[in-house]
């Protein structure tokens, strides 16, 4: 049990992060409970919290939350969802403020509220994984690109593509209209799925040529997504592919065999 229970406090912290904002989530809470004088919000935002808090960390709850999902040990943090953890703080917070009738000591609470704030996170613009929007849809340009080149036609069936694993989280966003025979359940390594397109086009460290098109010729994808940097044993159009066009770092190959 007190293994579970350090697997239980290590995800916490992890969910966490910065362990101000669970000391702000405690003590947002326990006020709340202490302070609010409506029955439904005390129980909605300060006692609830810390029950599923305390039920996270309860070894027992864990056991059942595994028992109950298929590889629930990788999803049980999901369980801090239930805690509308903003939510309890803004609320703590601004009810802290207009506790004061002075005006100068609510301008004094609201002060420190906002230090206490800025303290606590960070300026998610200066992330590294954060970079300037493209365009409208917030994805790469070149994926849009690529997708509007291979896209169908109004009124024409909707078209298959395999397309490299960095880019399958965006083409599903931009258009349902392309369809690709694996995505991002390849793309999460935990997940251990099998899918044979993506067997031969990403795991080695040369694609097979004519492995991969077996592969995309049996889940039907009518156009292939290549990276230019991407190894391959042979070029595409020997056997038989056509290159319709390149965008930026990518060769997009028609197959006629399918497309016929």
């Amino acid at each position: 049990m007190y293994g579970i229970f350090m697997e239980c406090w290590v995800a916490l912290k992890l969910y966490f992060g910065n362990p101000l904002l669970a000391i702000l989530l405690v003590a947002s809470a326990i006020y709340i409970i202490v302070a609010e004088k409506d029955l439904k919000k005390k129980i909605l935002l300060g006692i609830l919290p810390i029950v599923i808090l305390a039920g996270f960390l309860f070894p027992v709850t864990k056991i059942v939350y595994v028992a109950a999902f298929d590889d629930g040990s990788d999803t049980y943090y999901r369980v801090l969802w239930l805690v509308p953890m903003y939510v309890v703080i803004g609320y703590a917070a601004c009810k802290l403020v207009f506790s004061f009738e002075n005006k100068m000591k609510q301008r004094i609470a609201l002060v420190v509220t906002l230090v206490v704030v800025v303290i606590s996170g960070h300026l998610v613009y200066l992330n590294q994984y954060m970079s300037v929007a493209q365009n409208l849809y917030h994805i790469p340009q070149h994926v849009i690109e690529i997708c509007d080149v291979i896209a169908p036609a109004d009124g024409e069936d909707r078209v298959r593509a395999a397309f490299p694993s960095e880019l399958v989280h965006f083409v599903r966003q931009y258009d349902t209209d392309i369809l690709m025979p694996f995505g991002r359940e390849m793309v999460v390594t935990q997940w251990d799925y099998y899918n044979p397109v993506y067997e031969v086009m990403e795991k080695p460290e040369i694609i097979d040529a004519e492995e991969l098109l077996d592969a995309t010729r049996q889940t039907g994808c009518r156009y292939i997504v290549l990276a230019k940097d991407r190894k391959i044993n042979k070029n595409l159009t020997t056997l038989g592919l056509k290159l319709i066009k390149t965008i930026d770092n990518y060769y997009i190959y028609e197959d006629p065999q399918v497309y016929s």
